[in-house]
This record gives structure tokens, C-alpha cells and sequence, in this order.
């Protein structure tokens, strides 16, 4: 149960990033490509968390996980900053 709950929490996630990715390819506002790359980050993360529940014990992806929504915020942050008005 738990991985269905997971693979709908990525399932989400990358539905957000396709969303904000192709608003941004029409209307060209900045802010919706940092957007979209955070949730980019945020599915691999949700991704990865999925993997790490379903091998159980035996694989510590916690570390690897934790990185890709690192990087999705470090993103999103550097684009509120550099787009600041």
C-alpha cells in the first residue's frame, strides 16, 4: 500500500513539472521553468523514495534521494533570486 501511496505522490509531481514546463514553452515566464525544473527534482526524488521503500532493507537510498530535490530547490531558489523585481 505504501509504495501505491508513493508512486502516486511521484505520479503527481511529475504531472506539476510537465504542467509548468509547457506553460512555460507558451507563455515564456521565467518563474514556470524554475518552477518546473524544482518539481523535475522533486519526481526523482519521489522516484528514488518509491525505489528505496520497494527494496525494503536491504538498499539505503536515503542519501541518493535526498539529493535530485536538493537540487530542484537549489534551482527554484537561484531563479526567485535571479528574477527578483
Amino acid at each position: 500500500m505504501a509504495g501505491l501511496i508513493y508512486s502516486l505522490c511521484a505520479l503527481a509531481a511529475f504531472a506539476c513539472a510537465w504542467m509548468l514546463l509547457r506553460t512555460y514553452t507558451r507563455n515564456r515566464y521565467r518563474l514556470l521553468l524554475w518552477g518546473g525544473l524544482c518539481f523535475v527534482g522533486l519526481t526523482l526524488n519521489n522516484m528514488l523514495l518509491v525505489i528505496d521503500k520497494l527494496t525494503g532493507p536491504f538498499v539505503d537510498l536515503s542519501t541518493w534521494r535526498l539529493l535530485p530535490a536538493l537540487a530542484g530547490v537549489l534551482v527554484f531558489l537561484f531563479g526567485l533570486i535571479w528574477d527578483s523585481e
